[in-house]
């Protein structure tokens, strides 16, 4: 892996039918070309960055860092990391397949364990000094299984939502008015009001992905699902579309807009770094995931500007 990639850090984040699957935009919006800025591990998820610019990336039983500077190291461990998030004072939360959430200081020593039977996947932060994160482990079968957690203030753990054949990315609305999650088995995107701080109302179709009618539950690790979501300012959906080296864009209304390649086929995860938070990154691997190295990308995208997921420091 040459230096010259990785200095690129530097400039740096049920009961509902369903409609026929989204279709291919006519158009394509300008992007730059994927831009490989480091290979870690065997396919990595849970792309973020703290308040001093390092990025973060899960994979095996490890979670890296990427300095601004481009240096690699292992930052911590836990058994099986996935979802990622970074909270104000600096904790952060990583969800893992292993059964639980930890809680981990700056410094990557483990503070508290939140056992979750079904594993956790992916997380994001609300207004509240709460988070709601997505449980699927088990789900593949029997779908009663898959659930939505949230994790209050003062940490205490109750169940959100459940039913969902395997909830997977997960992401509030800018605003917070409503969580939305992917519902990988079914290849679709839910979209749940928010009543308060943990209380989600009925949920409703948000989207359906396009390929959806070529997933393959026997298969499932070869995709297309949804995995890893995040926003632009303007309101539209960044979704990671696993096994197809794209992210679907989709409008406020669920319209599918626009699909921006990755480089990655197996593409995981998003977020949006930088200055201008105009940069896509994107996690995940290139080939079949634990045979392939795990790659990060960056995509510039002129225009746009990605909701900051980082809260300030206090």
């Amino acid at each position: 892996m040459g230096k010259n990639f990785l200095v690129l850090v530097a400039a740096l984040a049920f009961g509902c039918s369903s409609p026929e699957p989204s279709a291919e935009p006519q158009a394509a919006n300008q992007q730059s070309e994927p831009v490989l800025v480091a290979e870690v591990g065997k396919f990595d998820e849970g792309i973020v960055v703290d308040h001093d610019g390092n990025l973060y990336v899960s994979h095996e039983d490890q979670i890296s860092r990427i300095s601004p500077s481009g240096d690699i190291s292992v930052w911590a461990s836990t058994p099986s990391p996935n979802g990622h998030k970074v909270m104000a004072d600096g904790r952060h939360i990583i969800c893992d397949r292993e059964g639980a959430v930890y809680i981990l200081d700056a410094s990557g020593q483990v503070l508290r364990k939140i056992d979750v039977p079904t594993g956790a996947n992916d997380v994001t932060l609300d207004g509240s000094g709460g988070f709601y994160f997505s449980s699927p482990y088990g789900s593949q079968e029997d779908p009663s299984v898959g659930k939505v957690y949230y994790v209050d203030a003062a940490g205490e753990l109750a169940m959100a939502a459940t039913g969902i054949h395997y909830p997977n990315g997960i992401v509030l609305r800018p605003a917070g008015q409503s969580l939305i999650v992917g519902e990988s088995f079914a290849n679709r995107i839910l979209e749940f009001p928010v009543e308060s701080p943990g209380k989600l109302g009925e949920r409703k179709l948000f989207a359906v992905m396009p390929g959806a009618e070529a997933f393959d539950p026997a298969n499932h690790l070869a995709g297309p699902l949804p995995d890893g979501m995040t926003f632009d300012t303007d309101g539209n959906l960044y979704v990671a579309n696993y096994g197809a080296g794209v992210v679907r864009v989709f409008d406020p209304s669920g319209t599918l807009v626009r699909s921006i390649d990755t480089g990655a086929k197996f593409t995981s995860n998003v977020a949006f770094v930088g200055p201008q938070m105009n940069q896509l990154y994107a996690v995940g691997s290139t080939g079949p995931i634990q045979q392939s190295t795990g790659v990060v990308m960056r995509i510039d995208l002129p225009g746009v500007t990605g909701v900051k997921i980082l809260p300030d420091a206090p």
